[in-house]
């Protein structure tokens, strides 16, 4: 019988607490494959017989990486038995396990536990594959370890994730300056909720902190990369700069715009002077003052062939 790569997968994955990435998995088939050369050098110069007690308890436990070797059948009666029981799972083992067979042996496993409609879901995530529990099971699992029920994210903080996790590392100012609105309730829920985390502190007058998301983001979302999140015309970097360089720019409002009485020797904005209506026609050209003379300039120079105005003499009563 051929060597079953996916009973073994299956193995390793319920008797892990933590996700096995690719990596673990070829290092768990290095291993096996180092120790169960291990007996050959204790053995060597005489019989397998004449190996020490302590050299055989340490034979056994290279060959059988599960607790109770007796009882798997590893050793028999007392007698080291070098030849595997099971065929399936320790003849014909592969010296190295490439990505590709991993990734089809875990999708084959997943395909199965859907079908069977199992307690059990193998998911792929960003640390990795693992196990865990059906979500129609959570009520029961929140029963046994006596949890409350999740608490939803509400809108704000949703919007302030998402603005994250397109824009990190970002600033709780830059926040704010997109979202119009505070955002330290939001970046204080993400936080407890391990959404979101402290990646350094940007290069700004005050050294403001930065945010960017964590593993479980990518969980919450179900994705395993950054790269992997949707494209988004509102959200993309272009889209975002342009709003902070439009709040960035924007002039602070004066009190005359705000309705509050103008200080001493304060000018009033352009903004807050009073539009009036311009006249065309000839009554507008009578109205209206020649605005390229100023009211303090001097009298024009009489042109040539004009008798100068003559001043006003004074009476012989005022003399």
């Amino acid at each position: 019988m051929a060597f079953n790569l996916k009973f073994v997968l299956k193995a390793l994955l319920f008797s892990s607490n933590q996700p096995l990435t690719m990596k673990d998995i070829q290092a768990v088939f290095t291993r096996f494959h180092e120790r169960a050369q291990a007996p050959a050098s204790l053995a060597e110069g005489g019989d397998a017989a004449e190996v020490s007690a302590d050299d055989a308890d340490v034979a056994a436990a290279a060959l059988n990486p599960f607790e109770g070797a007796a009882e798997a059948g590893i050793v028999e009666g007392g007698a080291l038995s070098l030849t595997p029981e099971d065929p399936e799972l320790y003849s014909e083992v592969p010296a190295f396990i490439t990505s590709t067979q991993i990734r089809e042996a875990m999708d084959a496993l997943a395909a199965e536990l859907r079908a069977a409609n199992d307690i059990y879901l193998l998911i792929d995530g960003a640390s990795g594959y693992r196990l865990v529990t059906h979500p129609r099971f959570a009520r029961w699992i929140r029963i046994l370890r006596d949890e409350p029920p999740p608490v939803k994210l509400s809108q704000s903080a949703l919007e302030t994730l998402a603005v994250v996790a397109y824009r990190q590392p970002v600033t709780r100012s830059e926040l704010e300056s997109i979202r119009g609105v505070s955002a330290e309730a939001g970046v204080n829920r993400l936080l407890e909720r391990e959404m979101i985390y402290v990646v350094g502190r940007a290069d700004l007058p005050g050294r403001p902190l930065q945010y960017g998301t964590t593993d479980r983001f990518l969980e919450f979302v179900g994705v395993k990369s950054l790269v992997e999140l949707p494209a988004s015309d509102v959200l993309s970097p272009r889209q975002i700069d342009e709003w902070l360089n439009h709040t960035a720019n924007v002039p602070a409002p004066s009190d005359a715009e705000m309705g509050l009485p103008l200080e001493d020797g304060e000018a009033p904005s352009p903004l807050s002077e009073p539009v009036t209506l311009e006249h065309t026609g000839p009554a507008a050209e009578l109205a209206a003052p020649d605005a390229s003379v100023p009211d303090n300039a001097a009298p024009d120079a009489p042109s040539e062939g004009s008798e100068p105005t003559p001043k006003p003499q004074p009476s012989a009563d005022n003399a």
